[in-house]
């Protein structure tokens, strides 16, 4: 065997060995990933398998068994007899109108601050900013004698209010760094064409900044559905109460409806999931946009 054959089989084993240590990396990584995804899954899968069974077989076989026969009696009593209906009617009209709120301010600030900068401009920005690490449980006794001396208190409006002031600190910083992105020279452009600031806001900026704007509803729409702090402190009837709330309305004094809980989750899980599905084809565009210029 000449050196020049060694040589290339020395060539070819090390060329096999960095693909296998290759190969063996990526499988490792997908076992990490494939474990991950299971434990994070696991409770939606234990709420699920709950939903579908009665009580008296919870009671004996536990709540992580399969059940034998999928029982909807579950989703019955939770649609037509709790009062789910309107759990889901204030949800959605605290959630709504407190997403649309946060976001178009979001923008009006997000512009100002990225194309219309002032003398302080970046102090104040940071002032916004701050407003993200703030706790919101220092503020609940405030909140709550101020909306009780001004007659809100346990009413709708106290949510609608607080998510929208609590939500626009996270849509200021996104959508700042979202128009940062886009050349200033476009905004120049169409100035010198006769147009002017609100003009270059909703014919130029807002249309190429719907990957941002979908980011934003699906965060904003997630988080205040998902609250339960607000709505317990801000409310006292029933019928003022979201559907976070209403789902420990489904435990009684001696014992707990387990079955019964599971079925509004998974009713609560439902408009979440929809948005998700239907902004998912922004949302990852939407993330990584605008996190670095140039």
């Amino acid at each position: 065997m000449t050196d020049q054959q060694v040589i290339k089989i020395q060539r070819t084993a090390k060329s096999w060995g960095r693909m296998g240590g290759a190969q063996y990396r990526k499988i490792f990584l997908y076992v990490l990933i494939t474990i991950i995804a299971f434990i994070y899954i696991l409770p939606v899968f234990g709420v699920i398998l709950t939903s579908f069974k009665l009580n008296a077989e919870i009671a004996k076989e536990g709540l992580w068994t399969l059940p034998k026969i999928l029982h909807l009696d579950n989703y019955k009593e939770v649609w037509f007899v709790a009062n789910i209906q309107t759990y889901m009617k204030n949800s959605i009209i605290v959630t709504l109108p407190a997403t649309f709120i946060s976001i178009m301010l979001g923008i009006l600030m997000g512009y100002v601050f990225s194309k219309l900068s002032f003398k302080g401009s970046e102090m104040l920005f940071v002032f916004v900013l701050a407003g993200m690490f703030f706790p919101p449980q220092i503020v609940l006794i405030p909140l709550f004698r101020f909306y009780n001396t001004v007659h809100l208190y346990d009413t709708l409006w106290p949510m609608i209010i607080t998510h929208a002031a609590f939500g626009l600190p996270i849509c200021t910083l996104i959508m700042r760094n979202f128009f940062s992105s886009i050349p200033t020279a476009i905004r120049e452009a169409a100035i010198i064409d006769g147009a002017n600031e609100l003009d270059v806001l909703l014919r130029i900026m807002l249309p190429v900044s719907l990957p941002a704007m979908a980011v934003l509803a699906t965060l904003q729409f997630t988080w205040i559905w998902n609250d339960f702090l607000f709505p317990i402190i801000f409310t006292q009837s029933d019928n003022m109460r979201t559907i976070m709330v209403g789902l420990i309305s489904m435990k009684g004094q001696y014992s707990i409806a387990y079955g019964a809980q599971g079925a509004m989750a998974v009713f609560a899980s439902i408009p979440t999931l929809i948005i998700f599905v239907f902004f998912q084809r922004y949302f990852i565009k939407g993330m990584t946009m605008g996190s670095v210029k140039g």
